[in-house]
Formats: C-alpha cells, structure tokens, sequence
C-alpha cells in the first residue's frame, strides 16, 4: 500500500508519498516539482510509481500555487515567474534538511525533477546544490538568461506592460546567472541527468534543452549513459507516458 499523508514542513505544504511497510524506513528521496499554475497534487501519478520502487517522495506547492495560491492575475504570476523559482530553489534545501533531521532520507542518494517550471528549477537545484545526486527534467529549459530575455521579449511583443527598468531587468539577469547551468556546466560534475522533451512544444521550445545535452554529452566520455535527452517527436507542453516511465527508470537506475 501507498500512503499519501499532507504536511507541512516551515510553511510549505507538501504531499509525502511513500510505501507503507517502508515508511519508518531511511530511503532515498526524491523532491518533485510542478509546473506553473499547476499544484502538487497534478504529479501523484510519478510520486506513486517513484513509491513504489521504494523511494520517499516530496511534492510541495511552489509559492504562490495549490495552498500557497494569491490572488494574482495570470499576467502578475508570470512576471512572479523567477522569483518563483528562485524561493523554490531555496525551499528545496530546507524540505531536503528537514526530512534529513528526522532520519527518514538516505543523504547520500537525494534526486530532484520536475514539469515545465519545475523542471526549470531542477537545473537550477542542480547547479546550487552538491548533494542532488540525480536530477530529471520534463519540459525545461536550463539556459536560464537567455530564456529570461526572451521571456520579456515576448511580453514586449504582446505588448504587455513591464513594470522593470532597464537597469532591474539587467539586474535580473545577473542575478539569474549562478543558477543558469548552462553558464556554470562544471556544477554538473558528472551526475545523472535525464532530460524530456516534446517537439512540438511551444510552451518551453526544446531546443535549449538539446544544445545543453549536446554539449554535455562529450565531456560525460565513457560515462554518456549517465545523461540522457528523450525527444517525442509527436509530443507539445504535456510528458508522455513514456517520459513518466523513463522517469521512473532513470531514479531507479541511478539512485
């Protein structure tokens, strides 16, 4: 049996996933990510396949979403877009320590993953934090400035109004770089990473995704099985059941 219980670790809410005769147990763990506008709730389906191979599985609520959800237009959340992700980033350390001080996680085999914006955030966790031993990513994009400039470019050709200057978009993107594992690939170092992505994805188009797994993929040498870039070619902004099965696979392979 599954239990699912709700709980709440400093103000975050989450969704705790993990086998019944394996709850008291010290498992390896995995933090689980949503996308924007969505909520924990939307990834039961790969916590409960993830708990059934025995790991303890976290879904929490990113600010501003599921319990956590303000009342904000559409247009107000994405402009909230990387303030988003950077508190997720650093909610992801205190979920990790949290479950660690109460014995209940192997340290020393912690993944992360995500859909769309939370797959975004997985790049940045792996790029801030050691201790992430695996990471899966659906539907993200790793190149953090680059995608951030064309975020606003977009929203300028919608004409949309954006409350930043000149000077705090540019500070934006600075403060975006630490976190952009496309301008620090020495932060990989090597860990297993599996990367989804639809073709026909307009949402978060691909090909940031594949230029990343390409340049990745020479400096893994003999180790190559190690990343891993799955493109459906009949897919748009929704994973398959096939990425949530490799999903699977890839943490059971790997963690």
């Amino acid at each position: 049996m599954i239990n699912i219980s709700k709980e709440s670790i400093h103000h975050i809410p989450v969704l705790h996933i993990v086998k019944q005769d394996k709850s008291k147990e010290k498992l390896p763990f995995i933090i689980f990510i949503h996308g924007i506008t969505s909520a924990k709730e939307h990834n039961l389906h790969y916590a409960y396949l993830l708990a059934e191979k025995g790991f303890r599985v976290i879904l929490p609520d990113a600010l501003y979403h599921g319990e956590r959800e303000a009342d904000l237009s559409e247009n107000k959340l994405m402009l909230s877009f990387w303030d988003i992700v950077i508190k997720t980033i650093a909610e992801i350390e205190v979920l990790k320590d949290y479950y660690e001080s109460q014995g209940s996680i192997d340290s020393s085999r912690i993944g992360i993953a995500g859909t769309s914006m939370g797959g975004i955030i997985t790049y940045g966790a792996l790029t801030k934090y050691s201790w992430i031993k695996a990471g899966v990513s659906l539907m993200g994009n790793p190149a953090y400035v680059s995608y951030a400039k064309r975020q606003i470019e977009a929203l300028r050709q919608a004409k949309m109004d954006i409350p930043l200057t000149d000077e705090e978009l540019e500070n934006l993107y600075s403060l975006l770089a630490p976190y952009d594992i496309t301008l620090n690939t020495e932060k990989l170092a090597g860990r297993p990473v599996f990367l989804w992505h639809g073709e026909k994805d307009n949402v978060v188009p691909f090909q940031d995704a594949y230029n990343f797994y390409e340049s990745m993929s020479a400096e893994y040498g003999n180790d190559r099985d190690k990343i891993a870039f799955l493109l459906d070619k009949n897919a748009s902004h929704k994973v398959s059941r096939e990425g949530l099965l490799r999903t699977q696979e890839w943490f059971v392979k790997h963690l």
